[in-house]
C-alpha cells in the first residue's frame, strides 16, 4: 500500500491519472491520510463544490491484512454542510480491496468541464476512466447490479446516489458489503456532494490476482491478532450484546437513561421504545429469515450488522443501525420498525446520510408538513429528496437550511451538522465531543456515552458536568488514531476495559510495519491529526465560538430528569489544551 492514486476530472482532453508515492504522506493511513491530504492540498476558503475542493478515500494502515477488524474506509474532503475539514467513516469491502490493490488513497481532483458523469475501475492492471452518462441518476442499487453484470462478483464499488449528483449536503457515499449491496455509507458532511460535484458516479473496485498484504514479522503479528481477537469476543459489549442484536441494543438503554432525543429533541425518552428496540429487531430478523448477525467486511469479528427481510421474507435492507432507528424512529415519533427499515432502504437507494435526514424530517414535522408518528409522510419526504423537487432540495440541504427556511429556533445542529441519537443535556460528555469535535456533531469523535452510560473505562456522571472535558478529550484523540488504523471504532469497547487487548493492537500494528509505538506514540498519533485539522478549520475561518451548542440545550430542561447542557463556554475552550 506504497501508492496514491491522483484522478484530475477538469484535466484538459478529460480524466488524467497519475500514481505518485506516498513522499510526506507516509505513516498516514485512514483518516489520518484523508486530513493531511486535504489540510495540505485544498484551500480553507474554497467552496466545497468547485474545483479546488478534493476527495480523499483512504483505507486505514491494516486494511487489506488478515488483522481482525481492519476494514474501514475514511472519505475526506471540506464539508458542503459544515464547511469544516470532514471525515466520515464505512465499513464494507472497498477498503480490504484498495489496499491489497496497492493504493493508500485515491484523491479525486478538478472538476469535469461538462455534465458528463464517470466511472472508474481499478484492478491490478491498472485505473481505467470511462464516461458513464448511461448511468446518471441510478439509485445505488440498480447500479451496484449493473456493475455486477458488468465486472462480475468479484468487486467492491464505492458510488453515489442521484442525491449526491444533485449535490446535496444530506448525500453519502454507498460502499458495498460482502454481498456486494450498498449498504455500508459514509453518510456525514455531505462528502457524497463532493463525489458528485467531480462527477464520479462509481469507483469499483477488483483485486483478483492480488494477495493479502504481508507483515514485517508474520508470528509476531498472528499472534497479536490472536490476542486482539480473544479480548474482543470476551467483552460483553463486542463479544455479546452487539454480535446478538447489533447496535440497536443501546435503543432500549438510551431511553431508559433519559438521553434519548425524542419529538426534535423535546424529551429523553420515548413511549415507543420497546417497539423499535434492537431485541424486537433481531427477533423479527430470525422469524423472516433474516440474521440478526452479520459482519459487513471480510475480517470482522464483532458482527454488528444483521440483514432486515420484510413481512413476506424478502430481503429489504441491512439491519437498520441504533442511529439509524433513532433518526427516523424516536426523533419523529415512529415506533414502526418495519417503516423504519424502509426508510433506510431508500436512504441507502438515494445516497442519503440517515443521521442528517432525520433530523430534518423531525423539524418538518415540528414545521407542520407532517405530524409527529406519521411514518408514511415520512417515507414520503425522503422520496421527495430522492426525487429533486424543490422540498426535496430544501430537506436535502440539512437540517440548518430546513430550519431556516421553515423558520424554526430550535435547530439541533453544531457547525451545520445535526446532532446524532444522544441528548447533550443528558449525556453531558457526548454533548462536549458535539461542541467541539472538528467536524460538527458527531458521536463518533469520542463516544463518551461508552463512559456516561454503559461504564466502559470506568464511570463519569452523565448527568453532572465534572470530568467530561477530560473524557471527551482523551476520546477525541484515541479515536483520531483508531480511525487512522482501518478499525472499527467498536474496538474502543475492549480497549478501554482490556490493557491487554490494547496492547494487542499496539503488536499488530508494530509487527507489520516493524515500528516500535507505545501508548503514548498512539496519543501522539491522535493530537497530530486533530491539529491538523483544527489548523484547517481556523484558516476557514472557525473560532471557539463555533465550538457551542445552539443556546436552547443551555435553556431548555430535558426531561425526564429536567437538565440542561451547563457546561461552562471557557471550559469548552480547554478541550484542545495538552
Amino acid at each position: 500500500m506504497d501508492k496514491i492514486l491522483r484522478i484530475d476530472i477538469g484535466a484538459e482532453g478529460g480524466p488524467k491519472v497519475t500514481i505518485t508515492g506516498l513522499g510526506e504522506y507516509a505513516g498516514f493511513g485512514g483518516r489520518g491520510m484523508t486530513s493531511a491530504i486535504v489540510s495540505k492540498e485544498v484551500p480553507p476558503l474554497c467552496h466545497p463544490l468547485g474545483p479546488e475542493n478534493k476527495l480523499v478515500i483512504a483505507p486505514g494502515l491494516l486494511s487489506g491484512s488478515a488483522s481482525a477488524m481492519s476494514g474501514r474506509i475514511s472519505v475526506g474532503c471540506k464539508s458542503p454542510l459544515t464547511g469544516t475539514i470532514k471525515e466520515s467513516n464505512a465499513g464494507g469491502q472497498p477498503a480490504q480491496v484498495l489496499a491489497r490493490l496497492g493504493y493508500a488513497a485515491i484523491v479525486l481532483e478538478g472538476k469535469p468541464t461538462d455534465d458528463t458523469i464517470y466511472k472508474v475501475y481499478i484492478n491490478k492492471d491498472g485505473v481505467k476512466i470511462s464516461p458513464a452518462n448511461e448511468l446518471k441518476l441510478l439509485p445505488n442499487y440498480d447500479l451496484v447490479a449493473k456493475m455486477k453484470e458488468q465486472y462480475g462478483d468479484r468487486i467492491a464499488c464505492i458510488s453515489i446516489g442521484p442525491v449526491g449528483e444533485m449535490k446535496m449536503n444530506v448525500a453519502s457515499v454507498a460502499c458495498t458489503d460482502m454481498e456486494i449491496r450498498p449498504t455500508r455509507h459514509a453518510g456525514r458532511g455531505g462528502v457524497g456532494a463532493v463525489m458528485g460535484a467531480k462527477g464520479v458516479k462509481v469507483i469499483v473496485l477488483d483485486d483478483t490476482g492480488m494477495p493479502m498484504r504481508t507483515p514485517a514479522n508474520l508470528e509476531k503479528f498472528k499472534d497479536a491478532n490472536k490476542r486482539f481477537v480473544d479480548g474482543l469476543m470476551k467483552h460483553p459489549v463486542t463479544g455479546q450484546a452487539l454480535p446478538a442484536y447489533g447496535t440497536n441494543v443501546l435503543t432500549n438503554i438510551i431511553s431508559e437513561a433519559g438521553g434519548y432525543p425524542t419529538y426534535n429533541f423535546k424529551e429523553g425518552s420515548f413511549a415507543g421504545a420497546s417497539k423499535i428496540s434492537g431485541e424486537v429487531e433481531a427477533e423479527l430478523e430470525k422469524q423472516r429469515g433474516g440474521n440478526p448477525t452479520h459482519g459487513c467486511h471480510r475480517g470482522c469479528v464483532i458482527r454488528c450488522s444483521g440483514i432486515f427481510h420484510d413481512k413476506d421474507g424478502h430481503y429489504l435492507t441491512k439491519q437498520p443501525e441504533y442511529e439509524t432507528v433513532w433518526a427516523h424512529g424516536g426523533n419523529c415519533g415512529i415506533d414502526d420498525i418495519d417503516k423504519i427499515a424502509m426508510i433506510d432502504y431508500l436512504d441507502d437507494n438515494y445516497g442519503i446520510d440517515t443521521i442528517e435526514m432525520g433530523a430534518t424530517i423531525a423539524l418538518a414535522m415540528e414545521a407542520g408538513l407532517a405530524k409527529f408518528g406519521d411514518a408514511d409522510a415520512a417515507i414520503n419526504l425522503v422520496k421527495e429528496v430522492g426525487k429533486g423537487t424543490y422540498l426535496g432540495r430544501i430537506l436535502g440541504a440539512g437540517a440548518e437550511i430546513t430550519g431556516k427556511v421553515f423558520g424554526l429556533e430550535k435547530v439541533p445542529v453544531v457547525k451545520g451538522q445535526a446532532l446524532p441519537a444522544y441528548d447533550p443535556r443528558a449525556v453531558k460528555g457526548i454533548g462536549v465531543t458535539y461542541a467541539t469535535s472538528t467536524m460538527g456533531a458527531d458521536h463518533t469523535a469520542g463516544y463518551a456515552v461508552a463512559t456516561n452510560i454503559l461504564k466502559v473505562g470506568g464511570f463519569v456522571d452523565p448527568l453532572k458536568p465534572e470530568g467530561q472535558i477530560e473524557l471527551s478529550r482523551n476520546l477525541q484523540i484515541a479515536t483520531a488514531a483508531i480511525d487512522s488504523t482501518g478499525m472499527c471504532i467498536f474496538i474502543a469497547f475492549a480497549l478501554l476495559d482490556q490493557p491487554e487487548t490494547f496492547q494487542a493492537l499496539l503488536d499488530l500494528l508494530n509487527a507489520f510495519y516493524g515500528w516500535d509505538l507505545t501508548a503514548e506514540g498512539v496519543m501522539d498519533y491522535g493530537k497530530k491529526i486533530l491539529t491538523m485539522e483544527r489548523d484547517f478549520n481556523l484558516r476557514a475561518g472557525f473560532t471557539k465560538e463555533h465550538d457551542r451548542l445552539p443556546r436552547f440545550f443551555y435553556r431548555d430542561k430535558l426531561p425526564p430528569h429536567q437538565v440542561t447542557f451547563d457546561i461552562k463556554d471557557e471550559d469548552l475552550d480547554k478541550v484542545f489544551n495538552w
